[in-house]
């Protein structure tokens, strides 16, 4: 059992801001042609509902218990980060923590700047709690996350009353927060389709007097607003135009701890899914995955490309829909992806243009602007992937064409941009191609996927 919030813990949770990420030596590493994969494997919690539970165990009254935790370097910084508010956090076993909650105007300022890492989520979710608390916070995190903008999630935030004390050039970490108890609420229409900022927003108006309202044109992941209504708040959900959603929250609620299952990520299971339908002969089971209709894009795009995903022992656990994939080795053909699909599969676009580098014709991938400011403008990044790779593609504007179906020679290295899943998917790409692909840098694969390299290899992938 780890508690995160005694003295010593407190303090290393939020020392040293951005010491030591992405400034030590690069791992490299290389994947080559493998058999066909085979097994039943699990991948780690939905890290979207990771930090989200976390959060609003902070806020809640009395204990909540969380199973299924992811437990990689994001979440492990949000964790943090909620102790040094004031929650006790504990640490029972692996996948399950406990957080007893401060109640919902309870944060407490911390003593030492809050390190998120790599953590985009984790950071702009935590300015949304703190801007409505009489809290102030100085985020921070590694050299990448450093140089992800911010100015997005801080305009509606200070418009409610939240200040900036202080900032990088740009509106950029390292920034200081100061909240207010009487922050203002809103209605705020979000200009590109992010649910990080509506996210923010609807932190915010947990403490702000009177109803939030976000509007989102096109409708993002829903995990907050499901896991506001998981533990007691008052939250209208309603359509708006013809993909958007209106959201409304009563704010000061009681928020009341309630248990969280976490369910498999869908993102995380993108990996060994393309891998699968890509390399002859695999026959693959993936269990317990998320299938909340506004994650499942990827699945969607697959299928109209021809892949043999089977959706078997579909059920309800927490609150989420969740299914087990049985995925097999496929005959792909490629095809147009309406950008109105984006926000529903935005994490998966890189692994996306791999399944597409294997696939009969051109897939064009549509409306990607929001790829630009992930953990790497993960457009260019990709774009220069399968360039390494020697693969046809072609970025018009915020389009991705990828004409496949040739042999796929393989190359590298591939540059990572300290991008998560810019590594992880080339290093599916290798899997299939003839002479493999080696990346630069595997090193942040543990920001999100910490089993990764030994779960592939469990499956069969020839990975060093």
């Amino acid at each position: 059992m780890t508690a995160l919030n005694s003295p010593s813990a407190g303090a290393s949770a939020a020392a040293s801001p951005a010491a030591g990420h992405g400034e030590g030596p690069a791992t490299p590493a290389t994947a080559r042609r493998s058999g066909g994969l085979e097994g039943r494997v699990r991948v780690p919690g939905d890290k979207s509902v990771s930090h989200r539970a976390l959060i609003f165990g902070m806020f809640a009254e009395g204990v909540t218990r969380i199973t299924g935790l992811l437990e990689g370097e994001d979440v492990l910084n949000t964790a943090k980060s909620c102790a040094a508010l004031g929650a006790k956090v504990t640490r029972l076993s692996e996948g399950t923590w406990e957080v007893e909650g401060v109640g919902a105007r309870g944060l407490s300022t911390p003593a030492a700047p809050l390190d998120f890492g790599n953590s985009g989520t984790g950071v702009r979710l935590m300015m949304g709690a703190v801007a409505g608390q009489n809290v102030t916070a100085t985020f921070d995190g590694d050299a990448s996350l450093r140089r992800r903008p911010m100015k997005r999630v801080l305009d509606p935030l200070t418009a409610m009353g939240a200040q900036v004390a202080s900032a990088a050039e740009g509106g950029r970490l390292p920034l200081s927060l100061k909240g207010s108890t009487a922050l203002k609420a809103t209605t705020y229409e979000t200009p590109m389709p992010s649910a990080q900022v509506k996210s923010a927003v609807l932190l915010a108006g947990i403490g702000a007097a009177g109803e939030t309202v976000v509007i989102e044109r096109e409708a993002t992941r829903d995990h907050t607003e499901r896991m506001l209504e998981h533990f007691g708040a008052d939250i209208r959900v309603e359509p708006h135009g013809a993909h958007g959603r209106r959201i409304t929250l009563k704010g000061r609620p009681a928020l009341k701890a309630a248990p969280v299952d976490v369910p498999a990520d869908p993102s995380s299971a993108a990996f060994p899914l393309v891998a699968a339908l890509i390399v002859p002969g695999s026959d693959i089971v993936l269990t317990d995955v998320m299938m909340n209709p506004l994650r499942t894009g990827l699945i969607t795009t697959l299928l109209e490309m021809g892949a043999s995903i089977e959706v078997v022992a579909e059920r309800t656990e927490g609150g989420e829909r969740v299914a087990d994939l049985r995925v097999r080795h496929s005959r792909l053909k490629g095809v147009e992806v309406p950008p109105e699909r984006a926000p529903a599969m935005i994490d998966e676009y890189p692994v996306l243009a791999v399944a597409a580098a294997f696939a009969d014709g051109v897939t064009a991938m549509r409306g990607l602007s929001e790829l630009r400011v992930k953990e790497s403008d993960r457009l260019a990044a990709v774009a220069d992937g399968l360039a390494a790779c020697g693969i046809a593609h072609e970025v018009k504007g915020d389009d991705l064409l990828v004409t496949g179906g040739a042999t796929v020679g393989g190359g590298g290295p591939v540059a990572t941009h300290m991008d998560h899943r810019i590594a992880m998917s080339f290093l599916v790409l290798g899997l299939a191609s003839e002479n493999g692909v080696s990346v630069d840098d595997v090193a942040f694969i543990a920001t999100s996927f910490p089993t990764f390299m030994p779960m592939m290899r469990a499956l069969g992938a020839v990975i060093d």
